[in-house]
């Protein structure tokens, strides 16, 4: 277990720096569209490609991790995340900003994110302790937030968003040891238990005609639109309110901190209740949450307090659906299948990021994003209560 346990630490501390580098790019709208012109819509769009990319990348940095292991994935990540950032001060055009933002810091963030940490930590350890173990990298990723957000910002008032990209860079490059500390350890891919014979293919084939596991799908997307929507356009929301930047800043922050507390109590439920019934009332807690915003005065206790409840479930979603998806199909292509669903929220985080500005632009506020948004939660709460946790019993490939 010590083994186990120092893998685990390992990998919450390397999405602290994925994570953390890529929740504050928000941040960065407002001064790169002052320096450069190009828009909020603009800006908006190369984040919304980032949202996908970041989750179009999971289920082939999956795959490739559960044939060869996490080790080199990981590291090829870190070094793409610190180019995407490096670069981004060198361009100042709508497609360069796509490319940099939008494609290469993505990647290597997502390259770096839950699937491949996960799956590869989830080999070590039994399935009463997986659940935890989740909970824990999940914190990583939250603590992230509240350590990158308030310094990004404080980056961009004192060196400016350029030299506050730069020390992006820096902190991913100074991750790597972590990368290659959990190369060392990990065991070999084929000696892990399978999820079934016939190979990373048959495993997605299987698991796209499953009912449950599309269901899950379709829940974790509406959680990527209302991730993307908000942590793109938040700090836009605290400017039209006309409140300082530092007050998106702290509730971005708030968010990183509740959701650390959020990760840890969602890792330790889903090994005692259902994680369907879990996730419901995370869900649920959302569309409620969004309506009290609404309805309430716009100062800094409002959104400080709206962060702190988001944060509870913010990225505590991720443990109980990993569960979901290990409980259905095991944990040999746990990276793959994981991988799939954090497309689905990245799909949806795409839609969250490009509507938010878009809407920005033509209405003047995000007054229907955020009923969109609640909607979308209520029923994102709603499909996961079909699904079922048990496993799918697969029939033997055929011989050749």
């Amino acid at each position: 277990m010590p083994a186990a346990l120092s893998a685990v630490l390992c990998a919450a501390l390397l999405l602290m720096v994925s994570m953390g580098v890529r929740q504050s790019t928000g941040l960065f709208i407002s001064p790169i569209n002052t320096s450069t012109g190009l828009g909020v819509v603009s800006l908006s769009f190369a984040l919304a490609i980032g949202q996908f990319m970041w989750g179009a990348i999971q289920p082939v940095a999956g795959a490739v991790a559960d044939r060869w292991g996490p080790g080199r994935v990981l590291a090829i990540g870190l070094l793409v995340l610190a180019a995407g950032c490096a670069l981004t001060p060198f361009v100042d055009s709508r497609f360069g900003m796509t490319v940099t933002l939008g494609v290469l810091a993505a990647a290597g963030s997502g390259a770096g994110s839950f699937s491949v940490l996960i799956g590869a930590v989830s080999r070590r350890l039994d399935s009463a302790q997986r659940g935890q173990a989740a909970g824990i990298i999940n914190a990583g990723g939250s603590l992230g937030q509240f350590v990158f957000a308030p310094l990004a910002q404080k980056l961009i008032t004192t060196v400016g968003w350029m030299g506050a990209m730069y020390a992006m860079a820096a902190a991913a490059l100074a991750a790597l040891p972590l990368a290659r500390a959990l190369r060392a350890r990990e065991p070999h891919p084929q000696h892990a238990d399978s999820a079934a014979d016939g190979g990373v293919r048959r495993a997605i084939s299987d698991a796209m005609r499953d009912r449950s596991y599309l269901l899950l799908h379709a829940g974790f997307f509406t959680c990527g639109f209302h991730i993307a929507f908000l942590i793109t356009h938040l700090p836009g929301e605290v400017g039209l309110c006309g409140l300082p930047a530092e007050v998106a800043s702290g509730a971005l922050a708030l968010i990183g901190l509740s959701n650390i507390f959020g990760s840890l109590f969602a890792g330790w439920a889903t090994g005692r209740w259902r994680s369907k019934m879990i996730l419901f009332w995370m869900y649920a807690s959302r569309a409620v949450l969004v309506l009290i915003y609404l309805a309430s005065p716009r100062t800094d206790l409002t959104f400080y307090l709206f962060a702190i409840g988001l944060g509870v479930t913010w990225l505590a979603t991720v443990p109980p659906t990993a569960g979901v998806v290990g409980k259905l199909f095991g944990t040999r292509y746990l990276a793959t299948l994981f991988g799939l669903t954090l497309l689905s929220h990245q799909t949806g985080g795409f839609f969250g990021a490009w509507l938010g500005g878009l809407a920005l632009e033509h209405s003047g506020s995000y007054q229907w994003m955020w009923y969109a948004d609640a909607a979308l939660a209520a029923a994102a709460a709603l499909v996961n209560l079909p699904i079922r946790e048990a496993p799918v019993v697969r029939a033997a490939p055929a011989a050749a």
